[in-house]
């Protein structure tokens, strides 16, 4: 049988904290991380983020979503097409709203369209399958975190963590051959983690986020809002187990008569709290914590985790990853697995019913 080849794959990734657009290069033949390459970010502008924040909730058939379309569409176009020795693109799109049990996902941008404009094959829509197929079309990067975990030779468990504007945990087992092996991953979404804040914020003092925990680490912890938050049926709720981004939008509720400092200080402890909760959740306890996402910038959250965990909690810099665009070069891993015929999701990371590749190719791909 051939061996696959080394295919340098482009992904992009849009979050759901509105910050901007992140693109990223990955060498690899959707099996084995063979280098990193180049990286860009584009900005949303705080018009830019209004636009977005007043689709957040829709589904493809509601109205109102055509600025929105038109605005991510964009905004991938002018920052992939800095990359012209790319083969493949992974482009996530715009994710509006998540009800796995209910009516599915929805990410919003089209795919087909941006392939044309690009003039290279686009793999998009990689969670409308694994929700098909009874699983909760998230989180999508515990494949590329098992690869991460073989690319920095990790001979232990270890657990990576996303502080998007949701948390997810993936925990990996190394010493398996491959990510949908049974005992290799557990993810889930643990809970609410930068989203939340970024409203806050948002809400109050016309901020896009807490810059370096600077609002938080001024504050302080409100006992009775977070024991309150933590009587959230969801953390009693075994894993896999998703989230949508404003699955817990009643916690600005809990924090309505505290003044800007705690309520910002109660709201990251509740991020951290909930990561906490999901770390019971694991197999066995993992040897370290890597921290990915935006919320690695907060020196508050990242001192929390620190308190109330038992093993090391560091950003993935200290393996030598980049956390600013681990989501964007995942999606490009997975475009590669999607274009191959591989599995994107399992059983212990989306409860989909077995092992499942989703996505949609529009172009054509050699494989």
């Amino acid at each position: 049988m051939r061996e696959a080849r080394v295919i340098r794959a482009l992904g992009a990734m849009s979050g759901t904290s509105l910050d901007g657009v992140d693109a990223a290069v990955v060498e690899t033949d959707g099996e084995v991380i063979h280098g990193f390459g180049p990286t860009a970010y584009r900005a949303y502008t705080d018009p830019e983020q209004e636009v977005l924040r007043a689709a957040l909730g829709k589904w493809p058939d509601d109205a109102g979503l055509d600025s929105a379309k038109t605005l991510i569409e964009e905004a991938h176009h002018a920052v992939l097409s800095q990359f012209a020795d790319a083969e493949l693109v992974g482009f996530h799109g715009q994710t509006l709203a998540h009800d796995p049990g209910g009516r599915g996902t929805h990410q919003l941008g089209d795919g087909a369209a941006l392939a044309e404009r690009l003039g290279k094959p686009v793999v998009w829509d990689f969670r409308s399958a694994d929700v098909r197929l009874g699983g909760q079309g998230a989180p999508l990067a515990p494949f590329f975190h098992f690869a991460c975990a073989k690319w920095i030779k990790s001979q232990e468990p270890l657990a990576f963590l996303n502080l998007g504007g949701v948390g997810n945990l993936t925990w990996i087992d190394p010493s398996l051959a491959r990510p949908e092996d049974e005992g290799a991953l557990l993810a889930f979404d643990t809970g609410p983690a930068n989203a939340p804040i970024n409203d806050l914020v948002h809400r109050r003092l016309g901020l896009t986020y807490d810059k370096g925990g600077q609002l938080a680490a001024r504050g302080k912890v409100v006992d009775g809002a977070l024991e309150l938050f933590l009587d959230e049926p969801y953390f009693l709720r075994m894993p896999p187990k998703s989230l949508d981004r404003d699955a817990f939008a009643d916690m600005l509720d809990l924090v309505r008569e505290l003044d800007d400092a705690d309520a910002a200080a109660t709201m990251t402890a509740m991020a951290a709290a909930a990561v906490m909760r999901g770390m019971e959740h694991c197999p066995s306890p993992p040897a370290r914590l890597l921290v990915t996402g935006g919320g690695r910038h907060n020196p508050v959250m990242m001192q929390m985790l620190r308190a109330g965990l038992d093993c090391p909690v560091d950003p993935v810099e200290a393996v030598g990853l980049d956390g600013d665009m681990l989501e964007a070069q995942a999606f490009a891993y997975l475009a590669v697995r999607v274009a191959r015929g591989l599995p994107t999701s399992c059983p212990t990371t989306t409860g989909v019913r077995a092992a499942v590749g989703g996505g949609i190719l529009s172009g054509t791909f050699p494989r």
